[in-house]
């Protein structure tokens, strides 16, 4: 199966901002946002994303807002 990729604009809690790239296998990018709101509204909610060239972690207690790039943020 294909890996989807969407960009994600995540503004944490400190009122800073960065733009990554979150992967997933297959599914098309309005399941896969459903799929990461979902998982950063639960208690202990993590996604491993790219930041550039760099694996991060969200925790999802950080997050203040996330907004969905609809043509890409750059990186």
């Amino acid at each position: 199966m294909a890996m989807a990729e969407i960009v994600l604009r995540v503004r944490l809690i400190g009122g800073e901002h960065l733009d990554v790239t979150y992967e997933a296998e297959g599914g098309a990018p309005e399941e896969i946002v459903d799929h990461v709101i979902s998982t950063l509204g639960e208690q202990n909610g993590i996604l491993r994303c790219r930041h550039g060239g760099r694996l991060i972690v969200l925790y999802g207690r950080g997050i203040a807002t996330l907004e969905v790039a609809p043509r890409g943020a750059v990186l």
